[in-house]
């Protein structure tokens, strides 16, 4: 079975901290290859604004292509939202039968875990991999020793989609924090300006 690790995301946009981690873990973990899910609408972020679907899409899919272990995924366009991660691995598990996935997230996440939409499932048959990133509240005890839960010694990234977002709104070069085929991309389409 091949070892899937998902990395969900609204990618708004995809920036180079999103790679850098992608990449460690298909080199420095058992993950075969990294799938950025892209997600239409974070139950958790409902105030965020987001560039079109289709266009965070496109940036992920250039983002992916000149490497060979990462993948986009437009899996959760087709599901009811907001989108919950169980219903979508339920789907992708229904869907690749010869996969095993593992959801990659942040700390910042685990800490908040306990109120994810069927956490418990989630952790009985996928598994988490927890990389560092800075964050508020504490993990809950029962996480941190869970057998399903693994902490990587990922490097700590500190790129934000957020102020990449407003770094171009007040009209800052932020070329140095994108992937190469999306710099030109995102000013051509005078995205979030």
């Amino acid at each position: 079975m091949k070892k899937i690790g998902l990395f969900f995301g609204t990618f708004n946009p995809i920036h180079l901290g999103h790679m850098e981690l992608a990449h460690y873990f298909v080199s420095q973990t058992e993950v075969e290859e990294v799938w950025l899910i892209v997600t239409p609408q974070n139950p958790f972020k409902t105030n965020e604004v987001l560039l079109n679907d289709f266009y965070r899409l496109e940036m992920v899919k250039r983002a992916c292509e000149p490497h060979a272990q990462l993948y986009s995924s437009d899996i959760e366009f087709d599901l009811p939202r907001p989108n919950y991660s169980i219903n979508t691995l339920r789907a992708l598990n229904e869907k690749y039968t010869d996969h095993e996935f593992v959801l990659l997230i942040g700390e910042d996440n685990l800490a908040s875990f306990h109120h994810w939409k069927g956490h418990e499932s989630i952790l009985k048959n996928f598994g988490l991999r927890v990389y560092p990133r800075q964050h508020l509240g504490t993990i809950p005890e029962r996480f941190i020793k869970h057998p399903n839960i693994r902490f990587v010694d990922a490097p700590k990234m500190n790129i934000s989609a957020t102020n990449i977002r407003e770094q171009i709104k007040s009209g800052q070069d932020v070329s140095a924090l994108l992937p190469v085929e999306n710099g030109l991309y995102l000013q051509k389409n005078n995205f979030y300006r």
